[in-house]
C-alpha cells in the first residue's frame, strides 16, 4: 500500500512520524501526587504541566508529525469516571500495528481503564482492532519496540507477565523477541523496556548501560547497531527517554547536555523541552507522551 493511501500503522520506533495522538494534562494529573501509588515525585504544579506539555506538542508539531489531541473525547469520562493521571503518557496502553489497533492492559491498577478510551479514538477515526491483551495477561506500551518493522521486541517486567507476552507474539506474529528487565527497585520506581533503549535511527540507539538486558546489547551488536550510552546522572532526568521524528531527528527532555552532545556527535539534529512536571514527576519522557499513528 502507498504511503499516501495508508492512515495507521507505526511498526517502527524511527520512520518519519506523520500521525501522533497525546492528551493535555488535566485535573486528574494535578492531583496524582494524591495517591502514592501513582508514584509520582511532589505535588503536581498543573499549570506548569500543561505549559511544558503545550510547549512539547508545538515543538513536535513543527517537525512535521499531524498532532491529534485526546482531551475533547475524553475529559468528562476521565475526569468524572477515572480518576487516572497517566493517560497523559499515551503510549503505554496501545499499539498501532500495520493490521491495526491493539488494545493492551497494563499492569498499573489505576490504568486499567485506558485501553478502552484509545479504543474508543481508533475506532472513531477508522482504525480497525486487530486484537487484545486479555486477563489474567499484563502489557505496557513501555515494554516494547519495533527494533525493526518485522522484528518487535518485548520486556518482561513488573507489569507486563508471561501471559500478556504470550498473547502479543500471538497477535503480532513473525520474529519476536523477549527480554527480562532487571528488578531494580521494584514495584517503586518500576524500570520499563523502553526506559533503557531508545531507537533514533536505523543504526543508532541511546542506551542505559547498567540496565540493558544482555540478550538485547547482543542483538544490538549483531545488527550493527551503535550505542549512545546515557551517563549514571542523566538517567533520572529521562536522558534515556528519546523520540526520533524521523531518523537522526529527536525530542529529548532539556537538562541531559552530555547524551544531548553524544546524539549530536552521533550526526542527530537535537530538540529539547522543559520536562520538570510533565516528566520528570511522573517519569514519562517524550516517548511516553505520544502514541504513534502513522509512522513511515
Amino acid at each position: 500500500m502507498a504511503v499516501t493511501a495508508r492512515r495507521y500503522g507505526a511498526q517502527s520506533m524511527t520512520a518519519e512520524l506523520r500521525e501522533v495522538l497525546v492528551k493535555r494534562p488535566g485535573a486528574a494529573f494535578g492531583r496524582a501526587f494524591d495517591d502514592p501509588a501513582n508514584g509520582y515525585l511532589h505535588p503536581v504544579d498543573l499549570d506548569v504541566a500543561q505549559r511544558e506539555h503545550d510547549e512539547f506538542t508545538e515543538l513536535l508539531a513543527s517537525l512535521g508529525p499531524t498532532v491529534h489531541v485526546l482531551d475533547d473525547v475524553v475529559d468528562a469520562t476521565l475526569d468524572d469516571g477515572i480518576d487516572d493521571p497517566d493517560l497523559v503518557y499515551t503510549f503505554d496502553p496501545l499499539l498501532v500495528a500495520d493490521g491495526g489497533a491493539i488494545p493492551l492492559r497494563p499492569g498499573k491498577p489505576n490504568r486499567l481503564g485506558e485501553p478502552e478510551i484509545l479504543e474508543r479514538w481508533t475506532s472513531a477515526n477508522g482504525i480497525p482492532t486487530f486484537g487484545r491483551i486479555e486477563p489474567p495477561g499484563t502489557i505496557e506500551g513501555g515494554d516494547t519496540f519495533w527494533l525493526m518493522p518485522d522484528l518487535l521486541c518485548i520486556g518482561r517486567t513488573l507489569r507486563t507477565n508471561a501471559t500478556g507476552v504470550d498473547q502479543l507474539k500471538r497477535i503480532v506474529g513473525g520474529d519476536v523477541r523477549v527480554f527480562d528487565v532487571p528488578y531494580w527497585k521494584g514495584s517503586a520506581e518500576l524500570i520499563h523496556l523502553l526506559s533503557v533503549i531508545s531507537p533514533v535511527a536505523d543504526d543508532l540507539a541511546v542506551v542505559y548501560l547498567p540496565l540493558l538486558p544482555v540478550g538485547l546489547w547482543e542483538l544490538l551488536s549483531d545488527l550493527e547497531i551503535r550505542l549512545v550510552p546515557v551517563p549514571d546522572h542523566e538517567f533520572p532526568t529521562l536522558a534515556c527517554n528519546v523520540l526520533a521524528v524521523r531518523p537522526g531527528v529527536v525530542i529529548m527532555a532539556a537538562g541531559n547536555p552530555v547524551t544531548a552532545a553524544a546524539l549530536a556527535n552521533a550526526g542527530c539534529e537535537v530538540h529539547t523541552y522543559p520536562a520538570t512536571e510533565i516528566g520528570i514527576n511522573g517519569s514519562g519522557g517524550p516517548t511516553c507522551m505520544t502514541r504513534p499513528i502513522l509512522r513511515g
